[in-house]
């Protein structure tokens, strides 16, 4: 088991799997600290690094795409404060947060974990219900429907409808984006038959956010609704046209093992050559293959 502890949170991996605790540092994002303990699988992880610098160093995993609903419903724009999958190391633990890489990058090469994208989820997102009041106005979802309701600052003929209620059998996707300089923010939801491109000010199906401090919440909101939608994956193959699928080539059903064992080698070596592996590391890794030839 490897450990790290610091302001910033802790974490712990115990060879299946990551668990991730944020800090009660003031510095700790509130997404993370209503987050609270994440668990992340081995098999979700693409890989992992540590960064150096002058006073402190950061930490950083990388999820395979289509892994985690949250990174898929935020599209990677969550800030560093916000970011689960970092973590801010002292100068004086630099040793125990390249140990920490070390073990993880070894168990990820011995359990052969592929960085390519996946097709389900492996992380089951934000539990429910949940309920947030930013921007125009206050997201609740409670697992089968979304209601939006709307506040003093909403623009009139939004709110003039009334609160929102949709489905989540009505809905095809959802998207969070927060506040960028002049542009603001916005939970959407895209509902069946019903696309809109109109700003969030005016669409009765998006909260509007200004940049304050709860707008990352919302975020939450979008990835227990995401979590609970068909994987993009699983959707694309869906809406595949009949013919693609009917010229589809079936995939093997097994492989040669010769071939498999030198594909394995090209493997190591990519690694080697990109920096994941150290020299000892893919010496070590390359005899247990030939030794498997």
């Amino acid at each position: 088991m490897a450990e790290i502890l610091q302001k910033d949170g802790t974490w712990v991996f115990d060879g299946d799997a990551l668990r991730l605790t944020p800090g009660r540092d003031k510095n700790v994002g509130l997404l993370r600290r209503t987050l609270g303990e994440l668990v992340v699988p081995l098999g979700a992880l693409a890989g992992i690094s540590f960064e150096q610098g002058k006073k402190s160093g950061r930490l950083r995993l990388r999820l395979r795409d289509g892994s985690d609903p949250l990174l898929h419903a935020t599209g990677g724009r969550l800030a560093e404060p916000h970011d689960p999958y970092q973590l801010i190391v002292d100068s004086d633990r630099y040793g125990v947060a390249e140990y920490f890489v070390d073990e993880v990058r070894n168990a990820l090469l011995l359990d052969r974990v592929p960085a390519d994208p996946v097709d389900s989820y492996l992380l089951p997102g934000p539990a429910v219900p949940l309920s947030v009041a930013a921007g125009d106005g206050t997201a609740s979802f409670d697992g089968e429907m979304v209601r939006l309701e709307w506040n003093w600052k909403t623009e009139d003929a939004k709110a003039a409808a009334g609160t929102r209620t949709l489905a989540l059998t009505d809905l095809t996707a959802v998207e969070w984006h927060p506040a960028a300089g002049l542009e603001n923010g916005c939970l959407r939801f895209t509902v069946k038959n019903a696309p809109t491109k109109v700003p969030p000010k005016y669409d009765p199906n998006a909260v509007e956010l200004w940049g304050f401090k709860k707008d990352p919440l919302m975020a939450l909101v979008a990835a227990a609704v995401q979590a609970r939608l068909p994987h993009p994956a699983a959707a694309a193959r869906d809406v595949s046209p009949p013919e693609a699928k009917a010229l589809a080539v079936p995939a093997a059903t097994a492989e040669d093992g010769h071939d498999a064992l030198l594909r394995r080698l090209r493997e190591l070596g990519e690694l080697h050559r990109s920096g994941v592996l150290t020299d000892e590391e893919f010496t070590l890794a390359k005899q247990a293959v030939l030794k498997r030839m």
